[in-house]
């Protein structure tokens, strides 16, 4: 399709080459079109002319800036998917394990829950096609799963205690992805919501956990968009729109052939009176630069961690004739005091990253002082005139160090090979039945789990399997955090991802430091400055 396209354009021009000026394309675009025609026309070899125009705009793009991008026709849906906010499919969460499909659970509401599909189902086949010890990986499940609403697939399903295998027949439907981990209530009054990323549905799925939140009476919230890489701008500004006075600017953005393009908020905001504390690191980009930025701005938010990546480009995407596309950064975005956090990228792609990795050795994420910030960067906030930094980033008013005192080779090893998270769902696998008649809820659970010494060793044979020699040292370095990704692993899997951040989040530092904030008003006006340190 490319090819034919490039061919049928490119003869036009080469024809009527003087209307070249007249339709407004440069001689250089007209220099790049012919030259596609000669390699079409005269080349002494044969030429993929689309492979060659895809290495073309792959190039040009990189040159341009790190985050202008082409997408093939083929990864566009795979590219789209989490941030429309959903696909069409059967509807089940799942895991490979030994070449068997284990459903963790279907989805409340999805086509597969409705038929009657179980937690701890394992799929045998799949439109008459054997699946179980075969070499399988999870993009070949999801294809053979996947497809048009309304459309149906049979699968065959073991399931434990039954003498039979069972058929089902389930028609695919619409599948929400979610943007939002976890919501709960931390403490009494303070609530906690995480966000992966900023999709379509981001805003309504965090304005639904605010209102399941105040109706468990909370006051105060922590929003953690610690490696929330970002996504659409759009929710992000709905989110400040909810937590703002009215008519405050959120964000600007402007660019060359862009004109400035402000975005306020509303006057009606549901928690505009709420404490509110914010969780960065350095994988906290764009749109949650965007959020982050705009609160600590108007002296909004406690923004708790380390410094935000620094993304402040704006991308549009450009659909062309095959299906493929290209997103072109088309503006930068201001924050409300005028600042513009992106990183430098002027000294080339390859530069620009490692300038990001560079933060795992020269002790940035260790020491707040590492970083030195020029004078020229300098901003202030609107309300209490408190120094910010643009330039690279989006800098915490509390510094939290990266945690690396439960690192080990043993546990990322465990974590490489997928030792861990393979036993603990072989583990919850076999015991959901006594698990889940013992602990009738998660509060139960929370409460009364441990991982014992069997479950230990099961571990360390598990390992071994995997070619991790188990290291006692080694592990005792790591051992509670082993152990409480552990527990996580088995919440996870008997209820959801909200429960899995509820237990690794108990001994959280950053959380810690937020509720102290959050809990203590005269701390939290101080560290704003609305109120004089004393």
């Amino acid at each position: 399709m490319i090819k034919k396209i490039i061919v049928t354009v490119i003869a036009t021009l080469l024809i009527q080459g003087t209307a070249v000026r007249s339709q407004g394309l440069t001689q250089e675009t007209f220099k790049l079109g012919k030259t596609l025609a000669l390699l079409e026309a005269i080349y002494v070899d044969s030429v993929n002319i689309s492979a060659l125009t895809e290495q073309m705009i792959v190039s040009t793009l990189r040159n341009l800036d790190p985050h202008s991008v082409y997408i093939p026709a083929r990864d566009v849906q795979e590219e789209n998917e989490p941030l429309q906010g959903n696909f069409e499919g059967i509807g089940i969460q799942f895991n490979l394990l030994n070449d068997t499909i284990i459903i963790i659970s279907p989805i409340p509401g999805g086509p597969s829950e409705k038929v009657g599909i179980m937690a701890g189902d394992r799929i045998i086949s799949i439109a008459g096609e054997k699946v179980t010890g075969v070499e399988m990986t999870t993009t070949g499940v999801q294809k053979r799963l996947r497809g048009p609403k309304g459309t149906k697939v049979d699968v065959l399903i073991f399931r434990k205690g039954q003498k039979e295998l069972l058929d089902f027949t389930i028609t695919r439907d619409k599948i929400p992805v979610n943007s939002l981990d976890a919501a709960y209530m931390a403490t009494d009054n303070v609530g906690y919501i995480k966000l992966s990323r900023f999709s379509e549905q981001t805003a309504v799925e965090f304005s639904d956990a605010v209102k399941k939140l105040r109706a468990e009476n909370m006051e105060h919230l922590v929003i953690d968009l610690r490696g929330n890489s970002g996504g659409y701008m759009v929710p992000a500004v709905q989110i400040a729109d909810e937590l703002l006075q009215g008519e405050e600017l959120i964000v600007y953005i402007e660019g060359l052939h862009t004109s400035r393009q402000e975005y306020r908020s509303a006057p009606s905001g549901e928690l505009t009176r709420a404490r509110v504390a914010v969780l960065i690191d350095e994988g906290s980009a764009s749109a949650s630069e965007i959020l982050a930025g705009a609160l600590q701005d108007w002296d909004r938010s406690v923004i708790i961690g380390r410094r935000s990546f620094g993304k402040g480009l704006v991308q549009n995407r450009f659909p062309l004739p095959d299906g493929s596309e290209i997103r072109l950064t088309i503006a930068r975005y201001y924050t409300p005091s005028g600042r513009s956090i992106q990183t430098p990228y002027d000294q080339g792609f390859d530069k620009y990253f490692q300038t990001f990795y560079s933060r795992y050795f020269n002790g940035e994420l260790i020491h707040p002082d590492s970083l030195n910030l020029p004078d020229s960067l300098k901003a202030f906030t609107i309300r209490n005139k408190r120094v910010v930094y643009g330039g690279g980033g989006i800098s915490p008013d509390i510094f939290i160090p990266i945690d690396t005192t439960f690192y080990s080779d043993y546990y990322r090893d465990l974590i490489r090979t997928s030792a861990l998270t393979n036993y603990m769902l072989s583990y919850t696998d076999r015991n959901r039945s006594q698990l889940t008649r013992r602990y009738r809820s998660f509060d139960a659970f929370s409460r009364e789990y441990e991982i014992d010494a069997a479950t230990i060793e099961g571990l360390k044979e598990a390992g071994e399997k995997n070619g991790v020699r188990f290291d006692q040292s080694q592990y005792d370095i790591s051992a509670p955090e082993i152990t409480s990704v552990m527990k996580a692993l088995v919440a996870r899997d008997i209820w959801d991802m909200n429960e899995y951040f509820r237990v690794v989040n108990e001994n959280d530092q950053a959380i810690r430091r937020a509720l102290e904030v959050l809990n203590d008003s005269q701390l939290y006006e101080t560290l704003l400055g609305y109120r004089k340190q004393q």
